[in-house]
């Protein structure tokens, strides 16, 4: 016999279908969420309360015989148990009206072309990639990630050309609707059951790829820690990433090539690795103007990388004279399919990295990039060079297909 999954909303049993009702009455065991079983006080049979270990409760319901129904809020499968639940029980879903259909409907507000993003039970980390840019977004809230913490991570990253549209306790009886800036939302308290709509007053400011050096917060007066325009957008084609990627970055230094593949892998995660304090400031400044919200460590690789997880592309930007060891963890840590680039300056390096990646079974593509720019002088133009790099992509001798 089927379980049925039924969505209810903040108004309990005054939303719900008569049918709806008289499966529940019928029932012989109630699922839910502490507030959603409290519609219920009067409830005859077995109630089991989803709070902790919901994967073992959902799985525990497999043996049972009885007539059960879960209650869940508003739309199952929107951000919802109802994706777990379908996976492991058969099951019938009957949604109630969603919280963000809820929400638009409150603000007059069309959602068909809007951004949906949740932080309910998950970390903020990554957040400003993913939102950045996009002209209406919904978030989904927690007691922890709220409103007001949202607001002061948004303000962090420079992210104010939106304006604000809380809706909290909707259909009950503390509903309360609310339209601010971002600035008045930092400063505000709200309901833990609450909704957030953030639309694009302005536009926000756009980087395509290969920010111009100068744009970098860079050590002074020792300019040149960085890893050059024409060199970073090289070496991030060669990383061959995805919107989902996982990066390391080593030797992060100004952070560039962190941050312009944080705006490719915007649902991924980039991690970055620097020794020097002082560049290490430099790259959360970056992070901040860029907004890409990147997780950095102050280290010398190898140490550090063990709480990053396995990556899906390795870039190296410095290897602190400590090649060997970092290219062993790094060539064992490495997802399948997966590629490194490595940024050498001098043939010594590029020779110890060549050899290094054969004794670890890793094919080797290399490109030698010799940049130079135009200067004005006098009336006339001339080229200043930079100096020659050499790129070295390499991968798993078993995943080349060459």
């Amino acid at each position: 016999m089927p379980i049925k999954l039924i969505g209810i909303g903040d108004n309990g049993v005054y939303g719900l279908h008569p049918t709806y009702l008289q499966w529940i009455e019928e029932s012989e065991v109630l699922v839910g969420g502490e507030r959603v079983l409290s519609f219920f006080p009067h409830y005859q049979g077995e109630t089991i309360v989803l709070k902790t270990k919901i994967s073992k409760v959902i799985e525990d319901l497999k043996n049972q015989e009885k007539k059960i129904v879960i209650l869940a809020s508003g739309d199952p499968l929107f951000y919802g148990i109802g994706s777990l639940v379908s996976k492991k029980l058969p099951v019938e879903i009957y949604p109630y009206v969603s919280s963000v259909q809820l929400a638009a409907s409150k603000f007059g507000i069309p959602w068909q072309d809007a951004f949906f993003v949740s932080v309910h039970g998950r970390p903020m980390k990554g957040l400003a990639q993913k939102i950045d840019g996009k002209k209406k977004i919904f978030l989904l809230t927690d007691e922890k990630n709220s409103p007001k913490a949202i607001a002061k991570y948004l303000l962090y990253f420079g992210i104010t050309e939106y304006e604000a549209y809380i809706a909290e306790n909707l259909q009950g009886n503390e509903e309360r609707c609310r339209k601010m800036t971002i600035e008045e939302m930092a400063e505000s308290n709200f309901s833990p059951l609450n909704v957030v709509i953030l639309v694009q007053t302005k536009p926000s400011p756009k980087w395509t790829l290969g920010i111009k050096d100068e744009e970098f917060s860079q050590r002074k007066p020792e300019k040149g820690l960085i890893t050059k325009k024409e060199v970073r957008v090289l070496s991030i084609s060669s990383l061959n990433l995805h919107e989902e990627s996982i990066l390391w970055d080593i030797g992060t230094c100004t952070g560039s090539v962190a941050i312009e593949a944080g705006k490719i892998a915007r649902y991924g995660a980039v991690y970055a690795i620097e020794k020097n304090k002082e560049d290490l400031k430099n790259c959360l400044e970056n992070q901040r103007k860029f907004r890409v919200d990147l997780t950095t460590v102050c280290g010398k690789a190898p140490e550090g990388l063990d709480s990053f997880p396995d990556p899906d592309a390795i870039f190296i930007g410095g290897t602190g004279g400590n090649m060997e060891k970092l290219l062993e963890v790094c060539c064992v840590r490495l997802k399948p399919d997966g590629r490194i680039v490595l940024n050498a300056a001098t043939i010594e390096n590029l020779v110890e990295a060549m050899n290094l990646f054969k004794q670890f079974r890793f094919d080797t593509n290399v490109t030698q990039v010799q940049i130079a720019r135009s200067k004005p002088i006098l009336s006339m133009t001339r080229f200043t060079p930079l100096n020659p790099v050499f790129i070295i992509t390499a991968k798993r001798k078993e995943e080349t297909n060459e």
